[in-house]
Parts: structure tokens; sequence; C-alpha cells
């Protein structure tokens, strides 16, 4: 007879929620610009993630070897990291260097980034973040395609961004806090936008958990219990599906098995509390399901290529 927990319901199925909880965006800077008559600018000396959320007016985005992209206001775009690009009045518009040091002092007073001249008309907000080093499976980790929300595909995308923009031009104490979670709940909006409407593997295969209840229900009783002695049959009856579906669907979805899955994501959580705490190794070893502290050890090393008590060293001199 299985021990598995009781089935997860349609209620409580969140896979987003401890992910986002443990390793959401952090290190987020944003920008305000407003532009009018013939400009562009080309963006290739910010590192990390970029996102261009359109306030008002037309903004043409030229990622090399793509094709030119027109966002309209309400429109939401999220690149890779190191995603070198640009952002225009339109085709053809001859692009000028990012200037950083502009941009750092308009954040800072909560001012405006001007470009081109004549009246505005176009107004955009540009987000960069990092995410968490130490985790390597996440469903706000970046896609390798370029995605693009459009604003009738997200009737709460608007919401979030007049809020982000009146951070941004207010900024007070909790500033840097309140964007990066509201570029969290941005990234939600993301998987939930560009899931529904089925993009699937072929850009993110995190996106197919929105739409897959067996794999949604199962990432989520992983993320919440990471110290379960989890099985495929265990998660299977949870679940309300056969061992065989679900070791059908999941690898579809995500493109390793539910054990693989596990052991992933039990060395992602294990990474951010040897970074973060000072919680014994034992202690780690046990809130991620390992019973002895030996085989934490040997896991640890497999995945991340060095002990626990080297990798809690490094990131933390890295930090």
């Amino acid at each position: 007879m299985s021990n598995a927990p009781a089935p997860a319901t349609r209620r409580l199925s969140d896979p987003l929620a401890e992910p986002v909880r443990l390793f959401g965006a952090h290190g987020s800077v944003g920008t305000r610009t407003d532009a009018g008559g013939d400009w562009g600018l080309w963006i290739d000396t910010c590192p990390g993630a970029a996102m261009h959320l359109i306030v008002a007016g037309t903004v043409w985005l030229q990622v090399p070897h793509e094709p030119i992209r027109q966002l309209r206001a309400g429109d939401a775009v999220l690149l890779p990291p190191d995603t070198v690009h640009g952002l225009s009045s339109g085709e053809g518009v001859r692009m000028g260097s990012c200037d950083v040091a502009a941009a750092a002092r308009a954040r800072d007073r909560g001012g405006v980034v001007r470009l081109g001249s004549g009246p505005v008309s176009a107004r955009l907000i540009t987000v960069h973040y990092d995410l968490d080093p130490a985790v390597s499976q996440t469903p706000v980790s970046m896609p390798g395609a370029v995605l693009h929300v459009e604003a009738a595909r997200s009737r709460k995308l608007d919401a979030t961004i007049g809020l982000l923009c009146d951070e941004l031009s207010h900024p007070e104490i909790g500033v840097t806090a309140a964007v990066n979670s509201l570029v969290d709940l941005l990234l939600v909006q993301f998987v939930r936008a560009v899931g529904a409407v089925g993009s699937g593997p072929a850009t993110s295969p995190w996106l197919t958990t929105v739409t897959d209840p067996v794999v949604r229900d199962a990432l989520a009783l992983m993320h919440r219990r990471p110290a379960y002695p989890w099985t495929t049959a265990d998660l299977a009856s949870a679940v309300r599906v056969s061992r065989a579906t679900l070791s059908r669907r999941f690898p579809a979805a995500l493109g390793m098995s539910p054990g693989a899955y596990l052991t992933s994501w039990r060395m992602d959580v294990a990474a951010v509390r040897l970074r973060d705490t000072d919680d014994p190794i034992d202690v780690v070893a046990g809130t991620v399901g390992y019973g002895s502290s030996h085989a934490f050890r040997r896991a640890f090393q497999r995945a991340r290529g060095q002990s626990p008590l080297h990798y809690r060293a490094v990131s933390r001199i890295a930090e």
C-alpha cells in the first residue's frame, strides 16, 4: 500500500509558489524612458535578464537573427540573460549605445531617460534583474527565446506595470524589495500568458505545466515537501493517475523523469540553505530528504561538482 499523502487538490496545486518564494528575482533595477521622433537604442552592456514593458505608443524590438517585432502599449517582452538587442521608433533607424550612467542617475531620482526629439510618442519601462545563481530548475528561469506577451493576452499585466511605474517614479524606502516582488509577479504572469496559448516546450518547458494539471500537481507536491521519499508511484497515486501516465507526461513537459527533477529540486533548495543559513550539513541533508550527511554530500558533489562545505564558502564570498 502506498504511503503517499492525500491527493493534491486543484485549489492548492501551485507549482510556482515555492520556487518564487525561494528563488525569486533579485538585484532588479528599473528605468523609465520617454522617446519621441526618430530614436534608437542598442543594448549590449547590461548583464542579466531584461524585460521591456510598453506603457504608451509603439516600440520596435530588434534581436540579431530574429524578425523585428512591433511592441504596442500594454505589451511586455522578456529576453534571456545577456541578449544583445535594440529598441527603436521604426525599422532602419540608426541606434545609439545605452548610456548606463544616465540611466542610473534617472533611477536614483525617480526621473526619466529621454530619447530622440520632439513630442513624446512612446513610454516604456526597462527592468534588468538577476535570477538566483544557486538555482538550476525553476519556472521563472529564463527560456531560450524571446517571450512576447501582448496586452490582450494578460488582463492583469497592465495593473502590474502601473504599480511598477509608480514605484520607479516615486522611489521610497523599500523600493528595491518592491521592485523585486513586482518582477516576480510579472514573471508569473509571463508563465500564465504564454503557457495559456500553448507555446509549449519550444519556448520553455515550464510553460506546459500551466496547461497540464497532472504535471502541475506533481510539481506542487515535490516543491512543498522535498524531504518526503517520493517515488513515481507515490506521485501518480497522489495526483490520481496511473504510474505509466505520469511517467509519460512528466518527461514530455520537462524533459526529465519525476525522480531526476526531484533530485535537482532538492539540490537547489539545499544550495540556498547552505548559502543563506548556518545550519549544519546534517540538518540541511534532512530538510531535502537525505537520511545521512554522507549520502547528501555524495549527491551534492555529483550535482554541483563541489562539496557542500566548499559551496557554502565560495557562494558567500561571491555575494
